[in-house]
């Protein structure tokens, strides 16, 4: 038996879970002046809570969205953008509960994907999530680095108060498009954070705009960080990008030679970028791009397997039948033939056998099937099937989120 029961949040208790979401991220208790700002942005649509009695103790939200995949359609997208449980009730079922409430709201809804970013990566796989895209820290110091003479140029970049930021940035990112597999739209409700998203606290970001032939084409926002101490007094300031967008690498070199042009700063730092992103042969000294770090951009569930797999593209290569395991919805479990012109459901002996988190590894295109299998992920029944693999799922753009949520 348990002592709580999962179901739809009311509008009347919208405020109290997104207060159990803070609580359990370590954040403060929303004020009455920031609910007012955010609330709209916390609808009830989507969201599953834990109850003991009238007292939530747990919460599961997600938000109804769109994501390219390989190949350039657009699916359905279930974004997860808020879990979590109370300190005195986890490790009791709660999550695993509320998960599978969700999950099956995706499957009735038709949507085929889900996706969230975890803050901690161990406790999604179970619930078939895997790591489907990465994202790179790079570090450009200044005054050293520079743009080589032959990066494209041409354009102009103004920048933005705070008020032409959130007045015109939504409609810029809609017309940048979901060109790159991973990236997510972003709906209405997306949107009323951008005040935080856009100029940060007590307005501390800035947003600069390119404008090509065509019109405005790219943005970029970042802030700056103090680096000087009584020892190093001069030392010049940080600049961190939060997110940079553009349509075509005019537009993305416009930015980047912006941002290196800035004076009285000691370096650049842009975490979350594309990992195929060509700053370093972008610069005169490709040295100058340094890469501190990579992370987990972005975690995918395959929820509808048939209709995900289905609607990507696929390079030319052999067929290979996929051996599917997905514990938590069984229809999803089975063989399924993969091959330049489709996916179809089949009784064939398979060649490659994967869990769902592992599925979710490969859909993008993040991670090869000969690596995975080198990591345990992929059970290889034929050999010779794992190559056929790499040449049906490889795409040739890494997969990218660049939205956070």
């Amino acid at each position: 038996m348990t002592d709580f029961d999962v179901r739809p949040v009311t509008e009347d208790e919208r405020r109290g879970t997104l207060d159990l979401l803070g609580r359990s991220l370590h954040t403060n208790r929303i004020s009455d002046e920031s609910w007012v700002q955010y609330g709209v942005s916390w609808p009830a649509a989507h969201k599953f809570g834990a109850f003991d009695g009238g007292t939530p103790i747990g919460i599961a939200s997600s938000f109804d969205t769109e994501i390219a995949v390989p190949g350039g359609a657009v699916l359905p997208l279930g974004a997860v953008d808020g879990v979590g449980v109370r300190a005195d009730r986890t490790r009791r079922g709660v999550l695993t509960a509320m998960m599978a409430v969700q999950l099956a709201d995706f499957v009735s809804r038709g949507i085929p994907l889900a996706a969230l970013h975890a803050s901690e990566p161990t406790i999604y796989g179970r619930f078939g999530y895997g790591s489907a895209a990465l994202g790179k820290t790079v570090w450009l110091p200044r005054p050293a680095a520079r743009l080589h003479d032959r990066v494209p140029a041409g354009g102009d970049v103004r920048m933005l108060t705070p008020e032409e930021a959130l007045k015109e940035i939504p409609g810029l990112y809609q017309r940048i498009g979901l060109h790159r597999a991973g990236m997510i739209g972003r709906p209405a409700e997306w949107w009323p954070i951008a005040h935080d998203r856009l100029v940060g606290p007590k307005g501390s970001y800035v947003v600069a705009v390119h404008s090509g032939p065509g019109g405005d084409d790219g943005f970029v926002v970042y802030d700056t960080a103090d680096r000087r101490t009584l020892e190093s007094p001069d030392e010049g300031a940080v600049l961190k990008v939060r997110e940079l967008h553009t349509a075509d690498p005019v537009a993305r070199a416009a930015l980047w030679r912006f941002l290196l042009s800035i004076d009285l700063v000691s370096g650049v730092r842009a975490r979350y970028r594309p990992v195929d992103e060509p700053l370093a042969a972008m610069l005169a000294d490709h040295r100058h791009a340094r890469t501190t770090d990579v992370e987990d951009d972005l975690w995918l569930r395959v929820v509808d397997v048939p209709a995900a797999l289905g609607a990507r593209t696929y390079r030319a290569g052999d067929p290979v039948v996929l051996a599917v395991t997905d514990r938590h919805l069984p229809a999803n479990t089975g063989h399924y033939e993969v091959t330049p012109d489709g996916v179809r459901r089949t009784d064939a002996e398979a060649d490659l056998a994967l869990d769902v988190d592992t599925l979710g590894m490969l859909y993008l295109g993040e991670w090869r099937a000969t690596a995975l299998a080198e990591a345990g992920r992929i059970t290889v029944r034929d050999p010779a099937a794992l190559g056929r693999a790499d040449e049906l799922f490889t795409t040739l753009a890494a997969p990218w989120c660049g939205t956070h949520f």
